[in-house]
């Protein structure tokens, strides 16, 4: 990914930052568009991954969708270039406000979580005047394989109608005057990568249940699978691009459409997360009595998923490329200055022997990194630069200045 010509740019840039690989994400969403007309399936990118604009407006201008789940992120998805008859809006917590603002913008659809949701959208849109198109979030009960913390379409869980609910949701459906059903949607979980399994799985118990709807009278022409398609976090060189391709194939022969009938996708971290790294630089090798700690100036702060989930992100020592290698390599336990002991970035990572001022980077960092950082130790954010804008980074001279 890293070729010596920014990795020189970097060493004159004030550090921690996000670097996106625009490159990449181009080739990602390429790969992405063109699987998604082979396979006629609808794409909305999940705002949520990464709210930097010139992803956004990057992503919009291939002309995928949006998947927002604020109302914050309606708005910004707008302002980038999403279509709002390509946006739809989930998430269990809807306010007014945020109904109000989509209702008014007259996005694609809500997708609504309860049945008190959807009683509240249709009285909303009666007093605006309006029509709401609503699609309803089914839990199909399936277990994902994946972190607890990221698993969401299990029997019990605040995401989501249950089947115990399912002939309430249809008398409500019949009841509510100022809406228009517009199908259902899905989603299991995050970071899956049993794609045949899992997703296969999926569109089985998917087409169980848009049948038993369809049954009652209700017809579903949207079938909204949602995201959770996984990333190589070990390897992100050896698979930059993730298997679009094995998602979709599970989806279409696990779920036969019938005439009219449209499915959607909502990926997230599988369109940004390889084409971003956190570029650090290490403060102090401190020796201990077992281990050897590599403290760099990027923390918890900047991104959180380590120390949340305990995720992994491979890290390398970019002011290591071409260095004499003589001395091998050593093990560090690599942390960030955030006080508390949570602010790991992974022990026991072999490394080139290290040396302050090394520029580091945290990989497979864009998505859930930048749009999840904090200002915790009051520390400044981490700022974006893109590999096609590398002259307009901040500039170590200038971070140095009394502001």
């Amino acid at each position: 990914m890293f070729d010596q010509t920014p990795i020189e740019k970097f060493g004159q840039m004030a550090t921690p930052f996000y670097y996106y690989d625009m490159e990449l994400l181009g080739r990602t969403l390429d790969t992405l568009v063109s699987l998604a007309s082979k396979y006629d399936i609808d794409v909305h990118y999940a705002v949520k991954a990464n709210v930097e604009r010139r992803i956004l407006e990057t992503v919009a201008g291939r002309g995928l969708g949006a998947d927002c789940v604020s109302g914050n992120e309606v708005l910004m998805a707008l302002r980038c270039g999403f279509p709002a008859e390509k946006t739809v809006f989930a998430g269990v917590g809807k306010s007014d406000k945020e109904i109000y603002a989509a209702l008014t913008a007259g996005i694609e659809a809500f997708n609504c979580e309860s049945l008190h949701e959807i009683c509240v959208i249709n009285e909303m849109a009666g007093a605006c005047g309006l029509r709401a198109r609503v699609a309803v979030r089914i839990n199909p009960n399936i277990d994902a394989h994946t972190h607890k913390y990221v698993t969401t379409g299990l029997f019990e869980n605040k995401f989501g109608i249950a089947s115990h609910e399912f002939d309430a949701l249809v008398d409500l459906l019949g009841r509510c005057h100022n809406i228009d059903f517009t199908g259902l949607h899905f989603h299991i979980g995050s970071q899956i990568v049993e794609v045949s399994d899992v997703f296969g799985l999926e569109a089985a118990r998917v087409r169980e249940i848009v049948t038993w709807f369809e049954d009652k009278g209700l017809k579903v022409d949207n079938v909204d699978f949602g995201g959770g398609l996984g990333v190589d976090y070990e390897a992100p060189d050896v698979n930059p691009v993730p298997s679009f391709e094995d998602w979709m194939q599970a989806l279409d022969k696990g779920f036969p459409r019938r005439p009219g009938q449209r499915l959607h996708i909502e990926p997230g971290r599988s369109v940004v997360a390889q084409c971003g790294s956190l570029i650090s630089r290490v403060l102090f090798v401190k020796s201990g009595e077992t281990k050897t700690f590599l403290i760099l100036d990027a923390g918890m702060n900047d991104l959180i998923r380590p120390a949340l989930y305990g995720a992994y992100h491979k890290i390398e020592n970019l002011s290591a490329i071409g260095r004499d290698d003589e001395e091998g390599l050593q093990s560090y336990d690599v942390v960030g200055p955030v006080c508390e002991s949570s602010d790991v970035w992974g022990q026991g990572r072999l490394l080139p022997v290290s040396e302050r001022g090394d520029l580091v980077a945290i990989r497979s960092a864009g998505a859930y990194g930048q749009v999840m950082a904090s200002r915790y130790n009051l520390r400044d954010f981490a700022p974006a630069v893109f590999s096609d804008a590398l002259d307009e980074a901040p500039r170590l001279i200038d971070y140095l200045k009394i502001r």
